[in-house]
């Protein structure tokens, strides 16, 4: 009896290993994706108040993106690069078309409207532009010359600049920055990139003449968040309050104040992680880190493991970009980085995020598990 206890011990585990496998899930990324995502309904449903139904929304976001990470999962590899061009194409026409016939939303045009349903076209481009680099940069041998580098840049360029002008800060940033991914990972100089960095640089005051006023501010809030305490300050200070009480241990669940009394503003999106922190102190904080940081080494050891330069360059990208997501959003929470609204990956509220991240795992995963497409 003790034998065949003992085996369907082990029997369950791999029966269930067996079933997603079968659905071409890795199962080490997807058990963290798994508890991020319920660890952010634990610290939506304080966050928000205690909203049953900002959580059941949630649950149905996160629901549906997981399963559009499945099918994507059993996508061929080949696929997406077969049609990288074409889902390109259709991401710059559909950015074209927020300018002439968006909906404008807090003084924002990003959303178009097709009469079911509203989406933004941005988040589309955070992975066609990814996968359209690595498309033309993956014809050439590595590391790419000078007039490829040129090339790839002006595909990076096109939709940051069309998502700039919505204006979209934070998702032209993670736009940049999951094309410039690829490029780092094809094998551009060191020198190349900081010539890139003095370059940019150079441009800062041209740059600043062509912000709106509220982004200026928004930078020098960033310097000087005392400034203006009760203004465009309050935001940044209240945030760092609330990590800042929560100390070591934290608060514990549902025992943050600044959310619960509406001191911290966007307390269930943007500034979620001063929350967190203030309910789970330092210590809840290295371990979200370390769940981050989990997934993050994961999704390199996949990119490590391709067998072809599109797949390779295309999984690291979408895992560098994942890793700005978390850099830039707590950066921005404790003080180090201007506000730009980039939500905490799988743990802020929202749909349309959530989905495109599990969207761009389900790619990974498809990428792991088909292994050599062509």
């Amino acid at each position: 009896m003790k034998t065949e206890t003992r085996h369907e011990q082990f029997e369950a585990p791999s029966v269930l290993g067996n079933f997603l496998r079968r659905l071409h899930i890795d199962i080490p990324l997807f058990i963290g994706l798994l508890l991020t995502s319920m660890l952010s309904l634990i610290i939506l449903y304080s966050a928000g108040s205690q909203d049953m139904d900002v959580l059941m929304r949630q649950v149905s976001r996160v629901g549906l993106a997981f399963v559009l990470m499945i099918v994507l999962a059993h996508v061929d590899p080949y696929q997406f690069k077969r049609y990288a061009t074409i889902l390109f194409g259709i991401g710059i026409i559909l950015l074209l078309a927020v300018l002439i016939m968006g909906q404008i939303s807090m003084g924002a045009q990003r959303w178009l409207d097709l009469g079911v349903f509203r989406f933004q076209p941005s988040e589309m481009i955070k992975i066609t532009t990814p996968m359209m680099v690595a498309w033309y940069l993956a014809e050439y041998s590595m590391p790419p010359k000078a007039k490829q580098i040129l090339i790839a840049s002006i595909l990076i360029l096109l939709p940051t600049l069309l998502i700039a002008k919505q204006p979209d800060l934070g998702t032209a940033l993670l736009v940049a920055s999951s094309g410039a991914g690829v490029l780092f990972f094809a094998g551009l100089s060191w020198w190349i990139m900081a010539g890139i960095v003095v370059f940019l640089g150079a441009l800062t005051p041209i740059i600043w003449h062509f912000m709106h006023g509220y982004q200026r501010d928004r930078v020098l809030t960033f310097l000087n968040p005392e400034a203006d305490p009760l203004g465009r300050g309050y935001h940044i200070i209240q945030s760092k309050i609330a990590i800042g009480s929560g100390g070591i241990y934290g608060k514990g669940w549902l025992g943050s104040t600044q959310s619960e009394l509406e001191f911290l503003p966007e307390s269930s999106t943007d500034f979620i992680f001063a929350v967190f922190a203030e309910e789970f102190g330092l210590l809840g904080c290295l371990g979200l880190l370390t769940l981050y940081l989990l997934i993050i080494a994961r999704c390199l050891y996949i990119a490590s493991q391709t067998q072809d330069a599109f797949s390779r360059l295309l999984a690291s990208s979408l895992a560098f970009t994942f890793f700005v997501y978390v850099f830039v959003n707590i950066g921005m929470v404790i003080g180090v980085l201007p506000v730009v609204g980039v939500p905490l990956p799988l743990i802020s509220y929202g749909g349309t995020s959530i989905v495109t991240l599990l969207a761009g795992f389900g790619i990974l995963m498809s990428i792991h598990t088909h292994k050599k497409f062509r």
